[in-house]
């Protein structure tokens, strides 16, 4: 198993796009961690946090077949960097709303929703052409079983990161002050923000070393 496991994360094209997956993971799984602190106290409307997030994993669901087409024209790799800059530019809206911005953050719902497509259809399917291309068939297991592991600590990752955090910045569940309410739309908004951009970038540097290897 360990010689599998070494091996599998000594192959460079599978550990940079582990990378790529796990820091985009990170990204995507900050605002699950405090999306309810962000409705209740920013948007003051705890009572459609449910309807928000049905939005937000509708549009999902709806833009799978969208990326999947776009990356029949354009790549893979290509797709799902779009995808990435959409969820940017998306949701960096969110940090600044406020009170009563229902609208305008239900837009981001489905808008951001439409980007998580790209990171449910594309990533297995790039993982399964790193492994067909530059895998060892008998440490087939080991690949997929870290990319599981690194799906699975992406949440747990998320909340050890955006909860010490915000509680360093001085932001505790129920407060309406200025200065807290600004520290959870910035824990909330621009942290995944940032961390996706620099999976957008190491994605394009793991873009020109794979067109460079083929």
């Amino acid at each position: 198993m360990w010689a599998g496991l070494r091996a599998a994360l000594g192959e460079p094209a599978f550990a940079r796009l582990l990378a790529v997956f796990a820091a985009n993971g990170i990204a995507a799984a900050i605002p699950s961690a405090t999306v309810l602190f962000f409705v209740a106290d920013v948007l003051q409307a705890e009572a459609l946090a449910g309807a928000f997030l049905a939005l937000y994993f509708l549009a999902a669901a709806a833009g799978l077949p969208v990326w999947t087409r776009l990356s029949q024209r354009v790549g893979k790799l290509r797709a799902w960097l779009a995808g990435m800059a959409l969820a940017v530019a998306v949701f960096a809206w969110a940090g600044l709303l406020g009170s009563g911005d229902l609208v305008a953050y239900a837009c981001i719902c489905v808008l951001s929703g439409l980007a998580l497509g790209a990171d449910l259809a594309l990533p297995p399917s790039l993982l399964a052409d790193v492994v067909g291309r530059h895998g060892r068939m008998e440490s087939t297991g080991a690949y997929f079983g870290l990319w599981t592991l690194a799906t699975k600590l992406n949440l747990a990752l998320a909340a050890g990161l955006a909860l010490p955090l915000l509680a360093w910045l001085g932001y505790a569940p129920g407060t309406r002050g200025a200065d807290p309410l600004a520290a959870l739309a910035f824990v909330y908004a621009a942290v995944p923000c940032l961390l996706k951009a620099a999976a957008a970038l190491a994605l394009v540097r793991f873009d020109a070393r794979w067109r460079s290897a083929a």
